[in-house]
C-alpha cells in the first residue's frame, strides 16, 4: 500500500470513528428543509458509489462511502429530538455508517466486488433512512 492510500485509509477511518463516538450526542437541531436537502445529497452519493463499484472502481466506492458517512453523521446530529420520523430515521444513518466503516476498512486495493455488498447495503441504509427523513416537518410531527 503507497503512503497516499495509507494516509487516505487513515482519514477516512478518523472521520467514521469520530462521527461514530459524536453521533449520539445531542447537539443544535436543524430544520427538516436543509435535513432533507443533506439527505438528497447523501442519497446522489449513495447511487453513484454503486454505479461506481458496478464498473469496478473501488477508488470511487471509497470516497463517495466516506461522503455519506460525514451527511449521515452531520444529519444525526441535526435531527431535532422531538420529531418522531427523525428518530426513525436514526438507526439506518448508523447502519450506513457502520457499512461504509466497513468499506473504508477494505480500502480501495481490494476487489470492488467485495467492497460492492457493504457499499449495497450503506445504499440501502440511505434509502431508508430519506424515506424517513422525507417525512419531517419543521416543529415536530
Amino acid at each position: 500500500m503507497s503512503k497516499h492510500s495509507a494516509r487516505v485509509m487513515a482519514v477516512v477511518l478518523g472521520v467514521l470513528l469520530c462521527g461514530a463516538s459524536i453521533g449520539d450526542t445531542a447537539a443544535l437541531a436543524g430544520s427538516s428543509r436543509e435535513i432533507q436537502e443533506q439527505g438528497r445529497a447523501m442519497v446522489r452519493d449513495a447511487e453513484e458509489m454503486v454505479m461506481h463499484g458496478g464498473m469496478g472502481d473501488g477508488h470511487a466506492i471509497l470516497h463517495h462511502c466516506a461522503e455519506i458517512a460525514k451527511q449521515a453523521q452531520a444529519i444525526l446530529k441535526a435531527l431535532p429530538s422531538a420529531d418522531a420520523h427523525g428518530k426513525e430515521a436514526a438507526p439506518h444513518l448508523q447502519d450506513a455508517i457502520k457499512h461504509c466503516k466497513r468499506v473504508a476498512e477494505m480500502g480501495d486495493k481490494v476487489d470492488p466486488g467485495a467492497s460492492l455488498n457493504p457499499a449495497v447495503k450503506a445504499r440501502a441504509a440511505v434509502k431508508e433512512a430519506m424515506k424517513h427523513l422525507l417525512a419531517m416537518k419543521d416543529g415536530g410531527a
